[in-house]
């Protein structure tokens, strides 16, 4: 979230409601404290305790990174760790998902942080990458670019309206919920891809889920995805990492990636 610089915790408070678009009763009454404190708090009349910071933070659902700032314009130190993907302190971690990434092929599974970044991917998720243009690789590797710009994935997606559309609308909703700029210029470049409004009256009326229909030298293979984010993290990158695993949707994928197929 964009906010002033040296903003007080008031001030950030104020910016996570507005953004919430919370009234200090609406808020006041999700949280369990009066009207009264909290207008004293966000005024700076009132100097919240730690765990009033952490109360009202949970209460608007901020994502822990901005916790951690909303804590130090308190004058309190961060409690939630912020240490890179490569960071030592990480390696168990790493460990896991790697266990995860090799279980799940020959079916391609990724993990990302938050703005969609590749952090590890399997072996399996490099024929997302056939026919995709170099620079859209190097790192960081983003997958909504490299998906929906012209010179990436999106040349070989059969189904690219319905599929445009319903990645443009998970960034919205990212957008709304994190407040993250970064998150905000990324849809604005790849909502700026297709400017055309897409057509996706032929999409299966009867579909359950949206599939994505990738053209292969295999033929046309059928994915669905599934997201996996950590249940209970204690830190900043845990809490912004997700793994997006792609399974096959019909017999005929399974048979060209060799898997089995109930």
């Amino acid at each position: 979230m964009k906010t002033a610089a040296g903003a007080d915790f008031g001030q950030l408070l104020r910016a996570w409601r507005d953004h919430r678009r919370l009234s200090q009763l609406h808020l006041a009454t999700v949280a369990s404290i009066s009207t009264r404190h909290l207008s004293f708090v966000e005024t700076g009349r009132s100097r919240p305790s730690r765990e009033m910071v952490l109360h009202l933070a949970d209460a608007l659902e901020v994502p822990y990174r901005d916790r951690n700032a909303l804590l130090i314009a308190a004058g309190f130190a961060p409690i939630f760790r912020d240490v890179g993907y490569d960071s030592p302190e990480l390696q168990p971690l790493r460990q896991v998902l790697e266990v995860i990434l090799k279980g799940h092929e020959p079916h391609p599974a990724l993990v990302v942080d938050a703005r969609w970044n590749v952090v590890a991917m399997n072996d399996a998720s490099w024929m997302f990458a056939e026919g995709v243009a170099p620079h859209l690789l190097e790192p960081p590797m983003n997958v909504m670019r490299v998906s929906l710009h012209p010179d990436g994935l999106a040349k070989r997606i059969v189904n690219l309206d319905e599929f445009r559309v319903h990645v443009i609308q998970r960034l919205k909703r990212q957008a709304d919920l994190t407040a993250d700029e970064q998150i905000v210029e990324l849809l604005e470049e790849v909502t700026a891809y297709l400017p055309s409004e897409p057509d996706i009256t032929h999409a299966a009326a009867d579909a359950m889920v949206l599939p994505l229909r990738l053209a292969t030298d295999r033929g046309i293979l059928n994915f669905i995805s599934t997201i996996t984010t950590f249940g209970a993290p204690l830190d900043v990158m845990p809490s912004e990492l997700a793994i997006e695993a792609f399974h096959p949707a019909d017999a005929e994928t399974a048979a060209a990636l060799g898997s089995p197929w109930i």
